[in-house]
This record gives C-alpha cells, sequence and structure tokens, in this order.
C-alpha cells in the first residue's frame, strides 16, 4: 500500500481495484473537496453534492449554490448515499469521471 500525498489514513479493507489511489496505481493531483454522497447506485461510482459560497459583485452579496460531481468509489471505501466523503482530482477515469474518494468523514 502506497502514500498518496495527502495527510489521510489508509482505509483498513483491502481490494484488487486497479482505480484505487491506495491499493491500485492511481495518482492524486489537483484539486480536493468535501461533499455529501446522493447516488451510490452506479457500479464504483458515486455521485458527490458540492455546496459552496459564490459571489455576485454587482450587488455585493454571496449566494449559496451547488454542484454534483461524479466520483470513483473504491470496494476498500465503499461509500453509501448519506455519507459525507473527501474527493480528490485524478486523471479521467471515464467521460464524467475526474475524482476519486479517498476518505470517508
Amino acid at each position: 500500500m502506497s502514500g498518496i500525498g495527502l495527510d489521510i489514513e489508509p482505509p483498513r479493507s483491502t481490494c484488487e481495484d486497479p482505480y484505487c489511489p491506495f491499493h491500485g496505481t492511481l495518482p492524486v493531483r489537483g484539486r480536493v473537496f468535501v461533499g455529501e454522497v446522493i447516488s451510490a447506485r452506479m457500479q464504483h461510482t458515486a455521485v458527490i453534492r458540492r455546496d459552496y459560497i459564490f459571489s455576485i459583485p454587482k450587488y455585493r452579496r454571496y449566494e449559496r449554490r451547488r454542484s454534483h460531481i461524479s466520483a470513483h468509489n473504491p470496494p476498500c471505501i465503499n461509500a453509501t448515499r448519506g455519507d459525507w466523503v473527501k474527493i480528490a482530482e485524478c486523471r479521467p477515469l471515464s467521460k464524467t469521471v475526474s475524482f476519486v474518494i479517498v476518505e470517508k468523514l
């Protein structure tokens, strides 16, 4: 098992997934987000909802926005609906998946 360059404790269980950052060969880099899993019905993929604050300079106000991000869900982490997770950017794994779940919070 290799370190992924983030201050994250590796999962206790193991897996044979080549796209797992801990037990496979997938490097992580770039942005790291925290969000809630709103769907985990796809095979090895979860949809994460990320809430953030957006500034509107014209009115000098802020508004709440949200976005959905598809992320790879390794079998050793196995996040389910309602879990809060930390996701990290990786190389594109498919048309919509460029993030991987690295930790359950």
